[in-house]
């Protein structure tokens, strides 16, 4: 009888998903006086901000377009803080009514989104360390190493050069802080976002004419045409009045190309749908690095592992009491802050890791103080009487441990330690935040690039699970074998 109710409902829920936005969402913005909006408040400067000296108040030139929207509509303007790459899919699953934050017209956007007229013209700017004397332009880029924001039209313009390596962030602030310290040799992004971050880089400066050429717009559901029309009529009055102008001009946005506002609309032509297959190459190429990651990562964790079990074991007093705490301090801390630490910490210290080496230095440390006690746990379970046995016929206690205690200790450590290394695979997902190009950072390039989560998510899923499906059946057969043993 339960069986029947779970799968009558989940019959009805499968029923139900494809209308639960069927109600235009004017509609709702009516009934609850609500106009909630999408937006990324961190690092979204000058778009939609905290205020430095008021951390409780949110400034930019989106928020106060968004507020003077509201306001011709007869509602309140509520903020719904987002990640920038899923704010599209969030606008989908109905999380808020509308995204304003930067989002740029584009073929594959308009695929599962409708967009407003434009209510910006936006260009992009080139920006290099100041004692760069060879980059000026595009064309200086060739074989240098860019950084610029993943799903932008930035990255869609740097990437036209196949000579030019390109490195995308989640946000500016990561851009300009790897330029300043050089781990990239230039950065191109939005002419707003350059605008406002570089003066606050001594060291950083701008070069070149703007390139490029690109339109912001507010972003709607397929099922909310009233609400796109809603949006429209106030913008169009923002910018016949001077609203909008006097906005851009207190935020030093304005410049000529704005002046066609008044004549531009919104353009409906929709291109093909992308084929999936067609980025099963960057998948692949991520996956090669998760598994060099992987592999690398796991030999220093085992390496060092051991080197931490036996100085807690065995060593004296104060290598004890080190290995102690550098296990429990690695154990009790997140390796995502690790990460940052390693990567983005030590550069204030004078150190600069790459971020293939932060990455395999952050994940093998992490996952040694694991190893370390997996290790320990095979050492304690071998019975005293053993050392005793050795020790009657003459061995040391080194050679006790090499050919007595850790040959056995191998046997039950091994199926454990096999987890790990399943379980550092997906971890590797982690040190995207890092620029590294493993498997899960070419699945969110590739799936804010056409908006086919689902399908390329599925296929990023099965490349994980043949990656580490063999590791698992090896891990049951040691598993068998040692119990086989026993």
């Amino acid at each position: 009888m339960l069986k029947k109710i779970l799968l009558t409902f989940l019959f009805s829920v499968l029923l139900i998903m494809p209308f639960a936005h069927a109600e235009d969402a004017w509609l709702k913005v009516q009934k609850t006086g609500e106009l909630r909006w999408g937006a990324d408040t961190a690092g979204g400067a000058p778009y939609v901000f905290f205020h430095e000296n008021d951390p409780q108040h949110l400034i930019g030139f989106e928020k106060e377009i968004v507020e003077k929207i509201a306001k011709k509509l007869g509602v309140k303007a509520v903020l719904v803080p987002t990640p920038w790459e899923q704010l599209v899919s969030a606008l989908n699953r109905g999380n808020f009514d509308a995204v304003i934050n930067g989002l740029e017209i584009t073929e594959p956007r308009k695929q599962v989104v409708r967009f407003s007229s434009p209510y910006y013209f936006l260009t992009e700017q080139l920006t290099v360390p100041k004692n760069t004397k060879n980059i000026k332009s595009l064309s200086d880029l060739k074989n240098k190493k860019v950084g610029t924001m993943s799903a932008s039209l930035a990255q869609r313009i740097l990437e036209q050069d196949p000579q030019i390596i390109v490195v995308t962030y989640p946000g500016p602030v990561e851009v300009y802080k790897d330029l300043e310290i050089g781990r990239i040799e230039a950065a191109l992004l939005d002419t707003p976002i350059a605008q406002w971050y570089v003066p606050h880089y001594p060291s950083l400066i701008n070069v070149g004419v703007p390139i490029g050429e690109g339109l912001y717009a507010a972003a709607f559901r397929k099922d909310s045409p009233v609400l796109e029309q809603k949006i429209n009529q106030a913008l169009k009055e923002l910018i016949q009045s001077g609203e909008i102008k006097k906005i851009y001009q207190k935020w030093n946005l304005w410049d000529k190309k704005q002046e066609n506002l008044r004549q531009v609309k919104n353009s409906e032509k929709i291109s093909s749908v992308p084929i999936i297959v067609s980025y099963m190459p960057l998948l692949l190429q991520g996956a090669m690095m998760t598994l060099l990651l992987s592999v690398i990562s796991m030999a220093l964790a085992v390496i060092l592992g051991f080197g931490l079990c036996l100085g807690k074991c065995y060593g004296k007093f104060f290598i004890k009491i080190f290995c102690f705490g550098f296990i429990e301090i690695i154990r009790g801390t997140p390796l995502l802050i690790q990460l940052y630490i390693l990567y983005y910490g030590l550069p204030n210290l004078g150190i600069q890791l790459n971020a293939f080496v932060a990455a395999i230095l952050g994940m093998g440390i992490n996952y040694a103080a694991y190893e370390a006690e997996i290790y320990r746990a095979g050492l304690l379970a071998i019975p005293k009487g053993q050392f005793e046995a050795a020790k009657s016929l003459g061995l040391t206690h080194a050679q006790t441990l090499r050919h007595v205690i850790v040959p056995q200790a191998i046997k039950i450590i091994l199926p454990p330690s096999t987890n790990d290394f399943i379980a550092l695979f997906k971890d590797t997902s982690l040190v995207s935040i890092i620029t590294v190009f493993e498997l899960t950072r070419a699945y969110n390039l590739s799936a804010t690039t056409t908006y086919r989560f689902l399908e390329l998510g599925l296929l990023t899923a099965l490349l994980y699970f043949l990656m580490s499906f063999p590791l698992s059946l090896w891990s049951r057969n040691l598993e068998r074998k040692n119990g086989e043993t026993k």
